[in-house]
């Protein structure tokens, strides 16, 4: 064939030839994920049960005239974030001798709501001995607010708990506003050891317009960093606590404020209580804008040598110092009874130092004569 003829032909068979086409990659098709339904709804005797077996499919969870059964926890622990909660109505508990808790929510980003008019009844007046947890029938402690991150508590009403009503234990970032805690009638019905807020481990825990009626401790931080207590009502009970600090795993407390809050008809106004024997810190607690009226024990107590009674654990020592503690307008004229104390301070030999006290004024009580190791400047 002719060179020309040829190199035609070749072009030609090249011009026919076509490339294959490069393989598409697999494509795999996305998980279905389940979602969550926008809102679910629980009540009556088997409400609690299906409420907890369905708290990872709800994002608000509804609690409507719950009526949980005897010797059962009301558990939300395993929800997913962003979940809400609201409390509509009576929630109940069935009566059983155990140490509880009746409710217990952990979680993420979790908002939990009362609804207008709701309220959280454990009925405790039937546990009720005048013994507490010291004795008597085995009495549940109430609402473990455990594990919470980043969370909200709002308007929340819980009615006569057998013990101790909330414990906040682990929580980083939790805010409760507006709750009421009333367990006024165990005043004459034998109410003991009725705590409002038992604070352990915690950090930026802001607890704002609280009212508390009870016989025990209005708040008490036993341990924990960041925490706020503040335009709060205490009624009835021990004032605001730090502590009894001792005896546990975590025993620094770290910047407490207790600001703008009225301690009536209690036993103590401002209470510190440091374990004897027992090693831990206490610094930069501030008690600031505080009113005390009526108090029949002792308007400000600060003690390094408790031992589970006020001043009865002999020599104070000094292993878990006071430190950085101050004192701003307290508010307190003629407000102590004859048969209490105005203040008193009964330190180690080192263990307090760094204290600046600055409108103090409570007076209607006796001088305690036995003050011990107060820091410069401030005396009983």
């Amino acid at each position: 064939m002719p060179r020309l003829a040829a190199s035609v032909a070749l072009a030609a068979l090249a011009a026919c030839v076509v490339a294959s086409p490069v393989a598409e990659p697999a494509i795999t098709e996305a998980p279905k994920l389940a979602k969550r339904a926008t809102s679910c709804t629980f009540s009556g005797s088997s409400g609690a049960a299906s409420a907890s077996a369905s708290q990872k499919s709800c994002s608000t969870i509804i609690l409507s005239d719950i009526a949980v059964p005897s010797g059962t926890t009301l558990e939300l622990t395993d929800m997913e974030e962003d979940t809400t909660i609201i409390f509509e109505g009576e929630t109940t508990w069935g009566y059983e001798e155990w140490d509880g808790p009746l409710l217990e929510i952990s979680g993420t980003s979790i908002t939990i709501e009362g609804a207008t008019d709701a309220y959280l009844n454990p009925d405790g007046s039937r546990w009720w001995d005048g013994e507490g947890s010291d004795g008597g029938v085995t009495k549940p402690k109430f609402f473990y607010a455990h594990d919470l991150t980043d969370s909200t508590i709002t308007n929340l009403y819980i009615y006569n708990t057998p013990v101790q009503a909330v414990s906040i234990d682990n929580c980083d970032g939790l805010t409760i506003t507006d709750m009421t805690i009333n367990s006024e009638a165990g005043d004459s019905e034998g109410g003991a050891n009725t705590d409002g807020f038992d604070i352990g481990s915690s950090t930026n825990v802001v607890i704002t317009g609280a009212e508390v009626y009870n016989q025990d401790d209005c708040v008490a931080v036993n341990s924990g960093t960041d925490i706020t207590f503040e335009n709060g009502v205490c009624s009835g009970g021990h004032g605001l606590s730090i502590g009894s600090v001792g005896g546990r795993d975590d025993n620094t407390v770290d910047t407490v404020t207790f600001y703008n809050n009225e301690v009536k008809s209690s036993v103590n106004g401002i209470r510190i209580k440091a374990i004897e024997g027992d090693t831990g810190s206490i610094t930069g607690v501030t008690y600031q804008e505080i009113t005390l009226e009526d108090i029949s024990g002792y308007g400000i107590l600060i003690e390094q040598n408790y031992d589970g009674g006020d001043l009865d654990g002999g020599t104070p020592t000094s292993g878990i110092p006071i430190t950085d503690l101050t004192l701003d307008n307290i508010s307190g004229v003629d407000a102590v009874e004859s048969g209490g104390y105005n203040i008193v301070i009964v330190c180690g030999s080192s263990g307090c130092s760094d204290w600046t006290w600055t409108d103090v004024d409570v007076t209607g009580g006796s001088t305690y004569s036995d003050c011990e190791n107060a820091p410069d400047d401030i005396s009983c």
